[in-house]
């Protein structure tokens, strides 16, 4: 049976971001395979995707304000290990106790009960999860910490690798604000829903923090023993935004995470199969690649995901395309037997079925296709120019031989337009 895509970019960052920290709780979509998930653990998760609102919204998003650290009066919660700096840190290593400890220190007054620990000395970056209960209802946390990789030469920008917040109009969130710290760290605080169609109660919050040095905090909160499953225990998730921000914006964290090792610089993006190809890149070829005669519209776009509004006239339709590179080694779990297979080795598949974002009436058209070299393309065009809305129309405005053309096509793999 052929995999889901993620049908946008903030979704795709998200799916990234927890199956990256190893996924203790239900993955964010029953649509993400275990294909997607052992890639996403490999991948550091530098792409500025997502869809805000998703399943496991919990991919942070938040409000304003100032971001909450120690003052220097605090006391000094670090393991041990870490207490003498991050050059003494960085031949150490901190234990999942280590860091169940530390939070617990960080956490208001309540009880936190953990489930699953990872420390530095794990092949997955260091994790904590479990249920803090305050004393008005237990919720799931998730604490992620993670290294990012430098791009060649270029110094990390964190405003480009934090979660971002949806584009204006896109997702269902009550509060998305990033902001910029005095130390040129980037915070993301997010205050949304575990599903976007809002068919349970369960809210999901969170923080995602990205430092210059490439330290990434993220942690993700809910107001239900498990991200999925469960009822709702308490009106809202336990931490206040202030909380989230001070406990996602603890100094400790960043000791912890320079102990881990310098990941591998990634490739530049643009130079070959292996690449991400850049989001203006992937908007002019999908532009050049739609019919001609169609009223488009740019509806969102980030490394590797581009996506616009069409109108012919008979009401919007979105159609997006999600362009991944190293896509060979899961071929087999993304392509069932009864994919179709090209005689140049391309892998194809194609389904049809109702839009899962809450409008009614949406239907979502997909071509999936693989390359030899491992480069992955999905098509995918819905009967609305917004899948959170109500269909506007019967029918996408691209066929399924339009899309399959259009992902098929040689410009995907062109240095030219």
């Amino acid at each position: 049976m052929p995999s889901h895509q993620p049908d946008d970019p903030f979704e795709s960052w998200l799916s990234d971001a927890l199956h990256h920290a190893g996924g203790s709780f239900d993955s964010p979509r029953t649509e993400l395979t275990a294909a997607g998930a052992r890639r996403g653990r490999r991948m550091q998760v530098q792409r500025r995707a997502a869809v805000v609102g998703s399943a496991a919204a919990l991919a942070l998003v938040g409000v304003g304000g100032a971001l909450i650290l120690p003052d220097d009066h605090a006391p000094d919660t670090r393991p041990a290990s870490l207490a003498a700096g991050d050059r003494t840190a960085e031949k150490k290593t901190v234990s999942g106790d280590d860091l169940v400890r530390t939070l617990r220190e960080l956490l208001p007054e309540g009880t936190f009960t953990a489930a699953e620990t990872r420390g530095t000395d794990d092949e997955l970056p260091p994790l904590v999860t479990g249920v803090f209960d305050d004393g008005e209802g237990p919720g799931a946390l998730s604490l992620g910490l993670d290294r990012i990789a430098a791009d060649g030469d270029e110094p990390i920008d964190p405003r480009a690798l934090v979660l971002p917040c949806p584009e204006k109009g896109q997702g269902d969130m009550d509060s998305c604000t990033t902001e910029l710290l005095s130390d040129g760290s980037a915070l993301t605080v997010y205050q949304g829903y575990e599903y976007p169609d809002r068919r349970a109660d369960t809210k999901a919050w969170g923080a995602d923090l990205v430092t210059p040095a490439g330290y990434r905090v993220s942690l993700l909160e809910w107001n239900a023993p498990a991200e999925k499953g469960e009822p709702v225990s308490r009106p809202e998730p336990p931490l206040t935004v202030a909380q989230l921000k001070k406990v996602a914006g603890a100094e400790v964290w960043r000791g912890i995470i320079a102990s881990l090792p310098v990941p591998e610089k990634p490739v530049s993006a643009g130079s070959g199969p292996s690449a991400q190809m850049p989001a203006t890149v992937v908007m002019r070829k999908l532009a050049l690649l739609l019919p001609k005669g169609l009223g488009r519209t740019a509806a969102d776009s980030q490394e590797g995901f581009g996506s616009f509004v069409l109108d012919d006239g008979k009401g919007a339709s979105l159609v997006q395309v999600n362009v991944q590179p190293g896509m060979s080694d899961v071929a087999g779990e993304l392509f069932g037997a009864d994919a179709e297979t090209l005689p140049d080795g391309t892998r194809v598949t194609t389904r049809q079925v109702p839009g899962e974002k809450g409008g009614a009436g949406v239907v979502w058209w997909t071509v999936d296709t693989l390359r030899t070299d491992g480069l992955r393309v999905v098509v995918s065009a819905f009967n609305t120019g917004d899948q959170n809305k109500d269909a506007t129309r019967a029918k996408p405005a691209l066929t399924m031989k339009q899309l399959r053309d259009i992902a098929l096509s040689a410009r995907w793999t062109s240095d030219e337009d």
